[in-house]
């Protein structure tokens, strides 16, 4: 289809154009196997990443602010899903059974549909609940590169303010008849325990991602110091954006193009550097890592895990970003470690609860380690492996998993023989 809309730009000024853009109508199921329903907006050429939007409390993917904002992020070559929560428009499922959980689970499983037949999301956009409901599903998404949230409540909590009528026939019948915008819901008390499951100080805290936040200083549904809150929990890189004049569901088409133009600009940053999956499923013992272009970030997949490796900002070009390539080494040994200590301990009926380890790597002149075999290298790798084991364990039950500890396979594999061969392929 042909749309036609005024475009934002930096000067300020708004010029008429027209673009080509197509939306297509997708479907994907959720962990219970139900399909929901989602509508996919695709630019006019290869897109330039994907993103996914999650809509406000009891709206659906057609919503005019979720249309609106989709198109104008697709004028600007990015892809945009967006669909129906479970029992919510077009999706099968009841409503009644949903949760602020199932709404998450929902997400995670329209960002894996977006990996299995496109690409991995780039960008999370959520609009009121939706933008909290992203916060805690980015966990779950390591393919987002940054976050977006608008008009957002800082706390999955504030919708029992739409409830506060209800509450007490919800309580003693175990759930109640709502009007919300005009149409009838069955809330549960599932529902309501359900959203005090949910830690977002935590969560915002580990984020680990650019977050903006974007919401109307007069915004009637969800006041505007829920925009604080949440800027002030997440940390750095975090960026606000005042929707003047703008009402909660950013009816006005200029509101919503505005968000449009101001998120393509801002997410540019993040999303054209998003980490590019391999080509093709790995294999189960393959990790697949793409090299930076500039600096040394770096991304790493393992299957379907993603992770940074990067320097620190000492070294000349390290952003710290992610871990350092000894890290990685370390974090492979003692996991290893804590695995073999655990699986040893369980076959054998010992009461282990937990083992922790820490370690440090330098390198050491060889004259100064007495471990170390004299053949004369100048300097030698050292790793240090301190192992804390909780339970009520004996002397000599401790003693024993201290040995089992050099008997994991990553440690026999840093200290055998390793023969490492390279083929050059392009």
């Amino acid at each position: 289809m042909r749309v036609q809309w005024s475009r934002f730009v930096p000067g300020g000024y708004a010029a008429l154009y027209s673009a080509e853009m197509s939306t297509e109508a997708v479907s994907f199921t959720n962990p219970s196997g139900e399909s929901l329903a989602g509508r996919l907006d695709l630019p006019d050429g290869p897109a330039r990443a994907f993103a996914l939007f999650a809509h406000c409390f009891t709206c659906g993917k057609n919503i005019k602010a979720a249309a609106r904002v989709a198109a104008g992020l697709a004028r600007e070559g990015v892809a945009v899903l967006r669909f129906d929560f479970t029992g919510l428009g077009s999706s099968a499922g009841e409503f009644a059974d949903t949760t602020f959980s199932s709404n998450v689970d929902d997400l995670v499983a329209a960002a894996e549909f977006l990996r299995r037949e496109h690409t991995a999301p780039a960008l999370l956009i959520g609009h009121s609940l939706g933008g909290t409901a992203v916060l805690r599903a980015a966990a779950k998404i390591p393919s987002a590169a940054a976050i977006a949230t608008i008009g957002a409540p800082a706390d999955p909590m504030h919708v029992r303010r739409l409830l506060a009528d209800a509450e007490p026939e919800i309580a003693a019948r175990g759930l109640a008849t709502v009007i919300l915008a005009g149409r009838k819901f069955t809330i549960k008390q599932a529902f309501l325990d359900d959203l005090e499951a949910h830690d977002m100080s935590e969560t915002l805290a580990g984020l680990h991602r650019p977050l903006v936040v974007m919401h109307a200083p007069l915004d009637e549904l969800v006041a505007i110091d829920n925009a604080r809150q949440l800027y002030e929990a997440a940390k750095h890189p975090k960026s606000f954006v005042s929707l003047d004049g703008a009402d909660h569901l950013l009816t006005r088409d200029r509101d919503a193009k505005f968000v449009a133009g101001v998120l393509a600009a801002w997410a540019g940053r993040y999303i054209d550097e998003a980490p590019d999956r391999p080509a093709g499923p790995p294999g189960p013992q393959q990790v697949s890592v793409h090299g930076p272009r500039q600096g040394f970030r770096t991304d790493v997949w393992a299957r379907q895990h993603h992770v940074v490796a990067d320097e620190p900002t000492t070294v000349a070009g390290g952003t710290d970003t992610g871990a350092t390539p000894y890290d990685l080494v370390l974090a492979g040994l003692g996991a290893c470690t804590a695995m073999t200590l655990r699986m040893y301990a369980s076959h054998k009926g010992w009461p282990l609860q937990r083992a922790r380890v820490i370690l440090d790597h330098d390198k050491v002149h060889a004259k100064d380690c007495q471990e170390c075999p004299q053949d004369g290298a100048a300097k030698i790798d050292r790793i240090t492996r301190k192992i804390w084991l909780e339970g009520d364990l004996t002397a000599q039950q401790r003693a024993r998993l201290l040995e089992i500890a050099d008997r994991c396979p990553v440690h026999r594999t840093l200290t055998g023989t390793v023969v490492i061969t390279s083929e050059l392929k392009g």
